[in-house]
């Protein structure tokens, strides 16, 4: 809709597509060359700090020399993840977890012996139960050095892995990051090369409109990128090429925009 109304050739803040921003770019290059020697690394950052565009960066890399199975159902146990990743490396799941680690093994070896590298990912890593990833690393201990486990998670990960008990897992990490809130000028850069990659001009947005966009989205990209598109369609049922205050406050207005107490946006 978006795309036939504004005449374009490819959809704006497309998240299939990301473009990584400068921060995000070095925590990318990083993961990378820990692939290369072998790392248990951790993004973190709260919800809509730019852990999903790194996680389809990485998937979508180098899919040729690069395998990035991923694990996103991180409430299951330590046996539905072997399941899971046994899924991702298309390998028949034969129910006893003994049986599912020696063929993950000898695939992680085979992707080696293929001069790939392997960079299991496991979304929500929060949310794992720490049993289960205490073997899911133990795991790993047998994998060859050409891999790179990356958990991404939510900043309590970090406080569940400084705990005494998981010390075992927490002194194995060879990389960490805190994806944090962006500064206003940063955001407003973002969206303004958004519209660049989609053919839009700057003006699509007044200056007031990109101002409120900026402000409402509280550095967050996911919450940015959703107003954005949430605002280009209110211009598309407008009429109207041109994003005003009117379409954003329109968006804002809405139930899950505004915080308990909040009054509409004038």
């Amino acid at each position: 809709m978006i795309r036939s109304h504004f005449g374009l050739q490819r959809n704006p803040f497309d998240p299939e597509a990301p473009t990584l921003l400068p921060h995000q770019q070095e925590i990318f290059d990083i993961l990378r060359v820990h692939a290369q020697q072998g790392g248990l690394c951790l993004v973190l950052g709260e919800p809509g700090t730019g852990k999903s565009v790194l996680k389809q960066s990485l998937l979508i890399h180098d899919p040729k020399r690069m395998i990035t199975p991923v694990v996103n159902r991180t409430l299951h146990t330590y046996h539905n993840t072997l399941r899971i990743l046994c899924e991702a490396f298309q390998i028949e799941f034969q129910g006893r977890d003994h049986h599912c680690e020696r063929l993950l093994v000898q695939q992680a070896f085979s992707v080696h012996r293929a001069g790939k590298m392997l960079v299991p990912i496991i979304d929500d890593a929060h949310l794992m139960p720490a049993e289960s990833l205490r073997k899911l690393r133990l795991l790993c201990e047998d994998f060859p050095r050409s891999h790179n486990l990356v958990l991404i998670g939510q900043p309590p990960l970090l406080q569940s892995l400084s705990l005494s008990i998981n010390e075992e897992i927490r002194s194995r990490v060879t990389y960490s990051a805190l994806l944090s809130r962006l500064a206003p000028e940063t955001v407003e850069q973002f969206i303004l090369d958004q519209l660049d990659r989609a053919g839009l001009g700057h003006n699509t947005f007044t200056p007031e409109a990109l101002a409120l966009v900026v402000r409402s989205g509280e550095g967050l990209l996911r919450r940015t990128r959703n107003l954005c598109l949430g605002a280009l369609i209110e211009a598309v049922r407008d009429q109207t090429r041109i994003v005003d205050l009117k379409q954003v406050n329109r968006v804002l207005i809405q139930p899950h925009w505004r915080k308990d107490g909040d009054q509409p946006i004038a």
